[in-house]
């Protein structure tokens, strides 16, 4: 079997799919040399020890671990410091492999290549196998200043929360918007915590900021339209995207692919008091993502079943004649990241594969 497409099957099983294409073939070939696809192979989504990876290879350790800092430094795969010593572990294709590359803003003919080759491959196979079955791995957080007080029903729906609750904050470009292109939102806006966040510092993909400035990019965010996305678990956020519809992966899995499970929208849903409705029209035509709201006799309406629950519109109403309110239905959240992996392992039937990667 070429070295790719086995590189390809151990990225499959990771929940986030790489399903079978022309264009992963491509993708591939562009950011891993034959030697590092070769090195890859015998990785784990879980950090291990270069020795411990050299032994699996049949290869030098001196060799791979040269190989294994050339794919960190592209963004590829990641590393991470436990007890002094380097630990090399693969990265899924969302987040990672697609978004880790674009992150210092692209701008070369190799980005200019992978972009149109991602499109392809998102049109084609990746936007659908991203999505949930029936699990998604990314939902919406609603605008903070969107919620009431009397509405907070869960933590993990305030955004504000999700930063209090993380020790260690990166902040990077947008990479669906480095890639695409597609409009002129901001691109600095993307939150990435913890381990990860440490990594893509050190190796020059993102910097360090605080909570406090990370507050400021969700509100530069709010200010220019874009939809608070992250993990679909209620521990710990390890993402906060920021996403425009005309770019991003997560929401033009419904804008463009009309798929039903894309991602969760949040517990909320708009409503409008009419009475206080003056018509002017900036919701529907400037604020909604998801164009689930219209204007009928002069006064907005929205259609529930296509509200993701946002906020967007909430606060950018002149006259306040727009509120969230919790959902008939609220969409079950996994309790934590793990919980949420194994199931969406389990509905795409990757939970032995994934499983035989990681104890390798």
């Amino acid at each position: 079997m070429d070295i790719y497409e086995r590189l390809r099957e151990v990225l499959d099983a990771h929940p986030s799919t790489a399903p079978k294409a022309k264009a992963i073939d491509e993708i591939l070939q562009i950011l891993f040399t034959p030697p590092e696809a070769a090195v890859a192979v015998f990785m784990s989504f879980k950090a291990k020890k270069p020795a411990h990876i050299a032994k699996k290879c049949g290869l030098p350790e001196n060799e791979v671990f040269n190989h294994l800092e050339a794919m960190a430094d592209k963004g590829i795969i990641f590393s991470r410091s436990k007890d002094g010593e380097k630990l090399y572990g693969l990265v899924p294709l969302i987040p990672g492999v697609f978004e880790f590359p674009f992150m210092k803003g692209g701008g070369t003919p190799m980005h200019e290549k992978l972009g149109k080759l991602w499109e392809e491959y998102h049109q084609e196979a990746l936007g659908a196998s991203f999505a949930g079955n029936p699990t998604p791995l990314m939902r919406v957080v609603p605008v903070e200043k969107s919620i009431t007080s009397r509405d907070r029903i869960h933590s993990y729906e305030e955004v504000k929360t999700l930063i209090n609750n993380t020790d260690y904050i990166a902040v990077t470009n947008c990479a669906c918007r480095v890639s695409v292109a597609g409009c002129e939102k901001p691109k600095e806006v993307c939150l990435i915590f913890d381990f990860m966040a440490e990594f893509l510092i050190e190796r020059g993909f993102a910097r360090s900021i605080n909570k406090e400035e990370a507050l400021r990019v969700l509100d530069l965010a709010e200010a220019a339209g874009l939809v608070h996305t992250s993990n679909n678990s209620a521990d710990k956020a390890s993402v906060i995207c920021n996403c425009c519809p005309c770019c991003c992966t997560v929401l033009r899995g419904r804008t463009q692919l009309k798929h039903p499970h894309a991602f969760e929208p949040s517990g909320f849903e708009a409503f409008v008091l009419g009475e206080k409705c003056t018509g002017c029209s900036i919701c529907a035509d400037e604020r909604c993502p998801m164009k689930a709201i219209e204007m009928i006799n002069g006064i907005a309406a929205v259609k529930s079943a296509e509200c993701i629950g946002c906020g967007l519109c909430v606060t950018a109403c002149p006259t306040g004649a727009i509120e969230l309110k919790v959902r008939k239905q609220v969409p079950s959240i996994p309790a934590t990241v793990s919980e949420m992996g194994a199931t969406v392992l389990q509905e795409k039937g990757r939970l032995d594969a994934f499983l035989k990667i990681m104890q390798s």
